[in-house]
């Protein structure tokens, strides 16, 4: 019997050189990208052909899963084969500002001092800015949208002359985070402590059931302006700390050895991600069911299997 002779890998396109580039990753990745991505950036396109505003698409996995290298990815990808105009989006940058956060950890619970849970976002500046993007605005450089951004670094919302500017009509919106369409727990899963860091600085539940009274309020107008939901399914939060601490050893070796304390070390990653560990289990139970995309993750990162459902 002649094998069958295997059709090579074509070599990477000048935007794929670029994007590898970018994020430091090898050609390994362009194959995994035509297998399990092209097919989802094909269908987005014709979305946006038969759409009559601009398509959200709401992404949702855990810290280091990948999903700014996902969005990335789309976006390239959207204008490349598709001449789409995509504005990506990060729930990270609507994180309220430091001394905002210092508020709420002084009038409601000292845990809503690290950012990360919802509580600790600015849900009016997030809604306005879906909407405005959703509503077909013609932007044009005088009537530009701004963009918050964030500096995790600094810990604090980067200021508005470095905010992010749409000035030009608006095809599809990548929005993804790690808790996006994540619902509500029922009241009597927040009873028992998920870890030490509830045990210990939330006994009585004050932080965990207001964290819950956000979800339930401010997240769902949110959660109506986006049109297809996907996910990133880490296959249990176990990996969350390494691939967290990954994140960190990256953050460290950008800053380099003068702004080493801007980073943070071991130990205190692991106190910082016992603040996502409830909605992060909560979201790998439920949001599997409820995504239209699901790409289910091993250990390592890889795609294991999903796709539409």
């Amino acid at each position: 019997m002649t094998p069958v002779a295997e059709t090579p890998t074509p070599p990477p396109l000048a935007w794929q050189e670029d994007f590898l580039q970018r994020h430091q990753l090898g050609a390994d990745y362009l194959v995994t990208a035509r297998m399990w991505f092209d097919p989802l950036v094909d269908r987005l396109c014709l979305h946006r052909k038969s759409a009559g505003e601009p398509f959200v698409v709401g992404i949702n996995g855990c810290q280091g899963s990948g999903k700014t290298t996902l969005v990335d990815y789309l976006a390239c990808a959207l204008e490349a084969y598709g001449g789409l105009h995509c504005v990506s989006l990060s729930l990270d940058d609507f994180y309220l500002t430091r001394a905002e956060r210092e508020v709420l950890a002084r009038d409601v619970h000292p845990l809503f001092a690290t950012r990360g849970v919802p509580g600790t976002h600015d849900m009016p500046l997030m809604l306005s800015c879906l909407q405005r993007l959703k509503a077909r605005g013609e932007f044009t450089v005088q009537h530009a949208l701004r963009l918050p951004r964030f500096d995790k670094a600094s810990d604090d919302r980067c200021p508005a002359a470095q905010w992010a500017e749409v000035s030009e009509a608006v095809d599809i919106v990548l929005f993804e985070g790690w808790c996006l369409g994540v619902e509500a727990q029922p009241e009597e899963a927040l009873v028992q402590a998920v870890n030490a860091l509830e045990r210990d600085e939330d006994p009585d539940g004050v932080w965990r059931r207001a964290v819950n009274t956000v979800l339930a309020r401010d997240f769902p107008p949110v959660y109506a302006l986006v049109d297809e939901w996907l996910m990133l399914q880490a296959p249990s939060f176990a990996c969350v700390q390494r691939w967290r601490q990954e994140q960190e050893d990256k953050l460290r070796q950008r800053l380099g050895s003068e702004d080493l304390g801007r980073s943070m070390s071991p130990a205190q990653v692991t106190r910082f991600i016992q603040h996502y560990q409830r909605l992060t289990e909560w979201s790998l139970a439920t949001l599997p069911e409820r995504a239209s995309t699901v790409f289910r993750l091993d250990g390592q990162r890889q795609i294991q299997a999903g796709g539409a459902r």
